[in-house]
This record gives structure tokens, C-alpha cells and sequence, in this order.
């Protein structure tokens, strides 16, 4: 970089000691180019994936403190750090950093570092705040503190780039060219299906978002279902649409589900919750479903889970990960404050140790990762809207969001998975999952042949 990157003489010396500082800070070959502040490019590429634009001499040495994830999110948030181009592929940046660090003088950075201008910004943040949590962790008034201060960002910013019933999860492609709301109905019909619902039965869905399953489950399958949230916007609108549509053994409860009580249903649902509860209460979590369920009853739980760890990983690249990256600050603070990803053999583990029996598992991550394309691409098309109805920051903080979680999903970093877990009935044989016609849905999703799951 450094021969093509500059090409003028006098140069400023904020502007040369940026241009040393990112030529030690990235590996290379780079597929990126940076815009300094005064307009100088440093050319890392002839063919740059996208362009980091660094807004203020300040910017830089602000956005690398300490945990970085956090300050590189905050700088994008602030509108300090633009990315032209292709913003996901700029996840892979910050992998690379992790490699580098891992495998560099840190020293020698540090040193760098201290010598970059250190201005003072001249922006006023005026959006949402970072997460503030109190109290013991996963306690209840916590969790609800938690869970508002995602979802209660308001109902109208949600509805500009969900689909028209309001499915904050993972969608079902068919083929991979239905738009949103298909995608979205082809899901909740699999978990109908997988859930074997029938008329009259009691469906309990735990985390139940704006109702959208509710509805659908009692339209389609003549099940009386209960949905509980700790959103109180969800809530508001969950009942509004149930009274619209003439539900009446159907209703959304504002409660924590570890305060259900009475009698037992015939199936449970939780799609898109257990990432909240934090892996020492998955042992709670299953526990308190497991009550809530009849003996020969169904429980699918359906939520994002880890890729293990590689544990030929060092310590040392542990810790740059954990303590110079800083990685899941950004989550932690902007987006699920207390959420904790646990895979997803460590968590049925704890479901059969709880006394569940695994009957079906697949992941969705592909899927997922589509879905994530779809809001990003609706968030952008209403971005004047977005702002108007919340703030340019939280634009900024859900569209850095979702696209990061795209990357997760791509890279295999992250997946998402159902499993249909089932509470014993001694009384009588279950073989009716057995048949794959009813229930089992094909999982053979590839993003690199870009097909999609067969029919169900």
C-alpha cells in the first residue's frame, strides 16, 4: 500500500502518520481502499470491495480503542466511519483483524497508535443510547429490561421492513425467489406441521413476538393459542390483531414465561427467545417447559446457536478475541444486552437432560441469511422513514446490525436450528414423527449452488 496509496508531496503529517499507522494495522493483499478525511485515498486494491471512509482526523484513534468491536460500531453509529460498497463483506475485515493482532507486534501498533490525531469530535449524539442493564443477571425485572430495550424501539419502524404479519425470525425458502412474506408463511406452516397441531388443541408460543404464529396457528390449524411477551409495544399490537381477526380463545400475555402456571398445553413453541436466557438458565428454561407440557406433548425451540469454538486456538488468540476485539460488545450494548449464543449441542444436551427427548433437528442458517438480505434491502428502501419515526443513528445501528448477522450466517459462524423435542408418555408408543411426510421438513439448503429445501 504504501508506494500507491500516496502520491502527492507535502504531505500532512495526521495524513501520513494515518497511512503508516493502517499499513502495519491490515494484512495483505487487502480488498478495500480508504478515504482519508482530506480526501486522500490510500489504494490497498484496482478493485476495491468497498471503501472505508473515515469522516475526521480524530476518527481513526477513536474508532480503535479498546474493545475494538464496540468503538468501530459506535464510529459507524456516529456516522464517523462510512462503508461504500458492500458492507457485509467488511465483516471479513474485522476477522482478519483478529489474525493479525493474533500474529503481530501489538506493541508496535500501540506505539502508532499514541502518534494519530487525537481532535476532539465535533458530533452530538442525539439517538439511542448504549444498554445501561442493572441487577442480577436474568432476573426478572432485568430481563424485561433487556427485552424492551429491543423490541419497544417502536411497532411502525418494525412494520417498515418486516413482512406484513411482523416475523422477527428466520423465513423458509422454497426456492429462494418468494418475496418476504411468502418466505414468512411457508415458515410458520412448517412449525405447524412439525408441532402436528389439531384443532383444539392448546398451543403456548413463548417469546411470541407480535403474534404473528398465534394468528396463524388458530386461523389455520383451529388451536387455542397463548402467546407471552415482555415488549409491551408487542403486546399492544399482538391483541389488536388477534381482536381483528375475531380470535376469541386466543391472547398475548405481558408476562414472563417462568410465571405461567395452570394447566398444561398440548404443545410449546419458542422461536427466536432462547437466546435471552443466558446458558446457566438453560437448565430453568427447559425445565419450566417441560412442566408446562403434557406427557406425549411437543416443545419446538427454534433460536441462533454458536459454532464451537476451534479449541486448537491459543490462549493468546483467546484473548485478542475477547479483550482487544472485544467480541459481542457491539451486541451486548446496542442490540440484545444479557443475549448469549451457546451451540446447539450443548443446549439439547440440557434439554435432554431436563428429560426431552430429541426427535428432529435441522438448521436454517442459509435461510436466515436471506431473510436478513431481504429486511436489510426493505430497511434501505424506507430509510427516510426510518428516520423520521426514530433517528439516523438507529438506522445506522440496525443496518450495521443485520448486515454483520448476515456474515454470521454466510461464514457459518452462526446458525439457526429447530429442534422438536418431546416429553415421554409411557402410556402409549409415539411413532407418528416417523413419518417424514408430515412433519420433516428437507433441510438441504446450499447458498454456494444457491438452491433452496425442497417442498414440503
Amino acid at each position: 500500500m504504501s508506494q500507491t496509496a500516496i502520491s502527492t508531496l507535502n504531505i500532512p503529517q495526521d495524513v501520513q502518520r494515518a497511512s503508516d499507522f493502517l499499513d502495519k494495522l491490515f494484512s495483505h493483499p487487502c480488498h478495500f481502499d480508504v478515504d482519508l478525511w482530506d480526501g486522500t485515498r490510500l489504494a490497498f486494491t484496482n478493485d476495491p470491495r468497498f471503501t472505508l471512509v473515515l469522516r475526521s482526523p480524530g476518527a481513526l484513534r477513536r474508532m480503535l480503542r479498546l474493545p475494538l468491536e464496540l468503538s468501530l460500531a459506535e464510529a459507524f453509529i456516529r456516522g464517523e466511519l462510512e462503508i461504500e460498497g458492500d458492507l457485509i463483506s467488511a465483516f471479513q475485515l474485522f476477522n482478519s483483524l483478529a489474525t493479525q493482532l493474533s500474529n503481530s507486534n501489538l506493541l508496535r501498533l500501540l506505539l502508532l497508535w499514541f502518534e494519530l490525531p487525537k481532535e476532539r469530535p465535533d458530533f452530538e449524539t442525539t439517538g439511542r443510547k448504549a444498554a445501561r442493564m442493572s441487577g442480577s443477571s436474568h432476573s426478572r425485572a432485568r430481563d424485561r429490561a433487556a427485552i424492551q430495550y429491543h423490541y419497544d424501539v417502536g411497532n411502525d419502524f418494525y412494520a417498515l421492513w418486516l413482512d406484513k404479519r411482523m416475523v422477527y425470525s428466520c423465513a423458509y425458502f422454497v426456492s429462494g425467489t418468494e418475496d418476504l412474506d411468502t418466505a414468512q408463511e411457508q415458515k410458520l406452516d412448517i412449525i405447524c406441521r412439525k408441532l402436528q397441531l389439531k384443532p383444539g388443541e392448546r398451543l403456548l408460543d413463548i417469546g411470541c413476538g407480535w403474534g404473528g404464529l398465534v394468528v396463524y396457528a388458530a386461523q389455520k390449524y383451529g388451536v387455542q393459542s397463548m402467546g407471552v411477551t415482555l415488549s409491551k409495544e408487542q403486546h399492544i399490537l399482538a391483541n389488536q390483531r388477534i381482536a381483528a381477526a375475531g380470535l376469541t380463545h386466543s391472547a398475548v400475555k405481558l408476562m414472563d414465561y417462568r410465571d405461567l402456571r395452570g394447566e398444561p398445553f398440548d404443545k410449546v413453541v419458542s422461536i427466536g427467545m432462547f437466546e435471552h436466557v443466558g446458558k446457566s438458565h438453560l437448565p430453568e428454561y427447559f425445565g419450566h417447559i417441560y412442566n408446562l407440557l403434557k406427557p406425549g406433548g411437543l416443545f419446538l425451540n427454534h433460536g441462533i446457536s454458536l459454532h464451537p469454538d476451534n479449541t486448537n486456538s491459543s490462549v493468546w488468540a483467546h484473548f485478542v478475541c475477547r479483550y482487544i476485539l472485544g467480541a459481542g460488545s457491539f451486541f451486548n450494548r446496542y442490540i440484545f444486552p444479557d443475549g448469549e449464543l451457546v451451540p446447539v449441542s450443548e443446549v439439547n444436551l440440557t434439554a435432554e437432560r431436563t428429560g426431552f427427548e430429541v426427535r428432529h433437528l435441522e438448521n436454517w442458517r442459509e435461510h436466515y441469511a436471506l431473510t436478513l438480505r431481504h429486511w436489510i434491502q426493505r430497511l434501505e428502501n424506507h430509510h427516510p422513514e426510518a428516520m423520521r419515526l426514530t433517528s439516523e443513528e438507529v438506522y445506522r445501528t440496525w443496518k450495521l446490525y443485520l448486515s454483520a448477522a448476515v456474515y454470521g450466517f454466510e461464514s457459518g459462524g452462526i446458525n439457526v436450528n429447530q429442534t422438536i423435542l418431546y416429553k415421554h408418555d409411557n402410556s402409549r408408543n409415539y411413532i407418528e414423527l416417523a413419518d417424514s411426510k408430515r412433519c420433516c421438513i428437507s433441510g438441504n439448503v446450499s447458498s454456494s449452488r444457491s438452491s433452496f429445501g425442497t417442498q414440503p
